[in-house]
């Protein structure tokens, strides 16, 4: 009876990952080409626009920023760049006081005391005054088209938020380094692609995405949550359609090395866990692919390490119960086994495709555990540094 309830136990914690990674995938895409949402769209509508962007330490790339939106194809006179400088100490500063006294639709907004990338926001919403607000970071490049591909969708009364195509590119130095960003965003691109197809869009790109400005939520200061992915989810519960564009494309480089993206996913992940907890209600909505694509996207896979060791736990239980279990054990001890080894090439700075993917599937779990004790620890702050450019 025992050994009864340890099989069922290790054949649903195997499901579960089988479904995060496969079966969601390909069953979210497949419903995608059947229940499509239609869509009101035009290239003739051009509603005002605000760009925001909370900016620290952002010298480097901040200029670049503004002259790339201020090159966008769209009419000058209906977007407003507002950026704010959180308590920046380099010369970031100096440099948005002189682009806003040259160009008109520059407004900067340099705060004196630290408050963090969604204080700093929630505050620049309040000096919007377009009807359609678009986030953006200061290392993010936009195409030409992108805000013109990214607004036109708002023309349906349907749709409250758009997300637009984050391409992650990688410089010589950064290939050099073995990190494999690159690879798993074009397959968590596929299935957010498929979610926008269907309005139900779990986590917009925060490099580019844009909203309503009557559907803004102001974004919690006294619990750290991930601003993008909780605004995308307070579009979905006032049951606004959320989609993404393909044609509308912005640029970011990849972490310049696994330290540094190790880093920053041990930080997404602590606020993508409390972030969770002011949307309960998608757990169980009234729109069971809401809930499906909830659970199946974002909690299976953050739990996901946890599953993994549930998982392990048990089928080493389970080996004297049948040759399956011993072939399953002995599968997972050489998935490991590799990963370690893809990390010592990587420290070789020997790139092998398989070896080098395996391991980053498990230094990003490995991440997620660890932002998951920060988490219960609540050793998270709403105040963090940028990554290094």
């Amino acid at each position: 009876m025992f050994e009864t309830i340890l099989k069922i136990l290790f054949w649903f914690f195997v499901f579960l990952i089988i479904n995060t990674y496969l079966l969601y995938p390909l069953l979210i895409r497949f419903l995608s080409k059947f229940k499509s949402i239609s869509q009101e769209v035009t290239e003739d509508y051009f509603p005002s626009v605000s760009v925001l962007i909370s900016a620290y330490n952002e010298e480097k790339v901040i200029e670049q920023r503004i002259k790339n939106l201020l090159e966008q194809n769209y009419d000058k006179n209906l977007i407003e760049i507002i950026i704010g400088s959180d308590c920046s100490s380099d010369k970031t500063n100096e440099i948005l006081n002189r682009i806003s006294n040259e160009y008109s639709q520059v407004k900067s907004f340099l705060f004196n005391k630290r408050r963090g990338k969604a204080g700093v926001l929630n505050e620049l919403v309040r000096y919007a005054t377009s009807e359609i607000l678009v986030f953006t970071d200061a290392n993010t490049e936009f195409d030409r088209n992108a805000i013109k591909n990214l607004v036109k969708h708002f023309k349906s009364p349907l749709i409250g938020g758009v997300s637009g195509k984050l391409v992650l590119i990688e410089k010589k130095v950064h290939q050099e380094k073995g990190v494999e960003e690159k690879k798993y965003w074009e397959y968590e691109t596929f299935i957010k692609k498929s979610e926008g197809d269907l309005g139900i869009l779990i986590g917009a790109n925060g490099g580019i995405f844009a909203i309503r400005k009557n559907l803004f939520s102001e974004i919690p200061l006294d619990k750290p949550v991930t601003d993008d992915f909780f605004l995308s989810l307070s579009v979905i519960k006032k049951d606004y359609k959320f989609i993404y564009e393909t044609s509308a494309i912005a640029y970011e480089e990849v972490a310049k090395d696994l330290s540094s993206e190790f880093k920053r996913k041990i930080r997404f992940a602590a606020t993508n866990f409390q972030t969770i907890a002011f949307f309960k209600s998608l757990l169980l909505n009234k729109n069971l692919i809401v809930s499906y694509a909830f659970w199946s996207h974002k909690i299976l896979r953050w739990y996901l390490p946890i599953i993994l060791l549930i998982v392990f736990v048990l089928n080493f239980l389970l080996i004297s119960a049948g040759k399956i279990y011993l072939i399953i054990f002995l599968i997972q001890l050489l998935f490991y086994l590799l990963a370690f080894v893809g990390y010592l090439f990587i420290k070789f700075k020997v790139r092998l495709g398989l070896l080098s993917l395996i391991f980053y599937f498990l230094m990003t779990n490995i991440a997620l555990l660890i932002g998951f004790l920060k988490f219960l620890r609540k050793k998270h702050s709403v105040i963090w540094q940028s990554t290094e450019r």
